[in-house]
């Protein structure tokens, strides 16, 4: 249970018999420093007793889990969880990650409609001709059946945005049972939708939070048939086949000559911004056929209207650190942006607000080549290069890139960018980089790697 004492919050791990009061814990601090959670860290044995129990536990049936589910994204979006009510969760989340709280809404109510299709989601991924059960009538002929690759997966999210969470709600779909390590920036949200499955109907023992230091965090993961996410722990394990880690997005905006890139100007801003700019399918580049300056003065003069306040702001649409942390930060940026043409934050972009945190204000920077290194950058807050971009240029300063959206009509081009296996996705036209629907993938179907097929035939 989360109780509450003056305005910290006590985050209990969440284990196979129920909430565990820990006698190590984080201290959870605001962007201003202010202490606001107490996070109860295991042990390496908590950790392996906790993963035994959760691979000995029955799963629920599929009807049941995807009912499960639906309730659960409901609970999360409306509910008091673990004593903390939304608007409450939703401003703590604000007040520690910096995120904008429209944004932290928005990612509300994102894990409720990916939680409420849940089902429709995993059976986009499944192969056309497998069928999901070895009951099913055709595997009588033989027929590939779609199967899990283990029985207990383990979550290590990086916390940069709360609605990563509501991605691994396919593998609890799918029937794995699921160990959460939440992250100490922002553990919230992992909490928050933990208590609200366990409300919803899924056992204890089926789906589970451990917040851990690193060497219990190994456990959790060595603990696992398979791993996903992005934090530190996954990053050491990247090579390994069990492992899925989340990489850097560096997604990006190509304008071909012939097209109005005026017309795409609420598109390309949007693309940049989107959410704070915090995302893997922000945009960290726009490649021009042409002069690139005009665009990259056209969008410095959208950004430099985005107001400065305080992420828990109604009106506040961009992100805030802490202050060291942002003073860091912008002397990274600096640096890697020597030489390079500024045409917003060439001389420093954070703005300090009153409590001592600082407000991530948007740069823009002209690159002279497509191959700059700093193409590929990607920042948690709206910061892109501008750069030109020539047919010549080719495929090499798109490669690497989760989401690219074409602004194009060459036919052949396109057909270069879908067939680039390092280009996650492709968007053609107006649409941003961080469109996204239900049963779209996001770097490939989760399901890809956590499902295989297998033939089956019986008598």
């Amino acid at each position: 249970m989360t109780r509450s004492t003056a305005d910290i919050v006590t985050l209990d791990a969440l284990g196979p018999a129920g909430a565990y009061a820990s006698r190590s814990h984080q201290e959870i601090k605001d962007v201003a420093g202010n202490p606001v959670a107490r996070l109860g860290l295991v042990p390496t044995l908590f950790v392996s007793r906790a993963m035994t129990a959760l691979r000995r536990s029955a799963r629920l049936p599929v009807d049941d889990r995807i009912a499960a589910i639906a309730r659960a994204g409901e609970l999360f979006a409306t509910a008091t969880l673990g004593g903390l009510s939304v608007s409450e969760y939703e401003y703590r989340v604000s007040r520690v990650s910096g995120l904008p709280l429209s944004v932290v809404r928005a990612a509300t109510r994102t894990a409720a409609h990916r939680a409420a299709h849940v089902h429709e989601s995993v059976q986009y991924a499944r192969p056309a001709g497998s069928v999901g059960d070895w009951r099913d009538p055709l595997t009588r002929s033989g027929r590939a059946v779609w199967s899990r690759r283990g029985e207990v997966l383990a979550v290590h999210v990086s916390g940069v945005h709360p609605g990563a969470h509501s991605l691994w709600l396919e593998a609890l779909a799918l029937g794995f049972k699921v160990a959460v390590r939440p992250t100490r920036r922002e553990p919230f949200t992992a909490h928050r939708l933990v208590t609200a499955l366990w409300e919803a109907g899924f056992g204890t023992d089926h789906v589970i939070l451990l917040p851990t230091e690193q060497e219990a965090g190994e456990a959790v993961l060595r603990g696992a048939d398979l791993a996903y996410g992005g934090d530190d722990v996954i990053r050491r394990f990247a090579g390994e086949s069990t492992v899925l880690p989340q990489e850097p997005g560096r997604s990006k905006v190509l304008l071909t000559a012939g097209t109005d890139w005026r017309a795409h100007l609420d598109m390309i801003v949007d693309s940049v911004a989107h959410h704070g700019g915090t995302g893997c399918v922000n945009a960290t580049a726009v490649l021009v056929e042409g002069d690139p300056a005009p665009v990259a003065e056209a969008i410095a003069a959208r950004f430099t209207a985005l107001p400065s306040l305080p992420p828990e702001d109604e009106k506040a649409v961009l992100p805030v650190q802490a202050r060291m942390p942002a003073k860091a930060l912008e002397r990274y940026v600096l640096n890697n942006a020597a030489g390079t043409r500024g045409w917003l934050g060439g001389d420093g972009f954070i703005d300090e607000l009153e409590d001592g945190s600082a407000v991530l204000r948007p740069t823009v920077h002209q690159l002279d080549s497509p191959t700059a290194p700093q193409a590929d950058l990607e920042l948690p807050f709206p910061c892109v290069w501008v750069a030109p971009w020539t047919p010549e240029a080719g495929l090499e300063p798109l490669r690497d890139t989760l989401v690219l959206t074409a602004v194009t009509d060459d036919a052949r081009l396109i057909d270069d960018l879908v067939n680039e296996p390092t280009i996650g996705n492709v968007y053609i036209g107006g649409h941003p980089t961080h469109w996204t629907d239900i049963g779209m993938p996001h770097d490939g179907y989760l399901s890809d790697f956590l499902m295989r097929t297998k033939t089956v035939i019986r008598g």
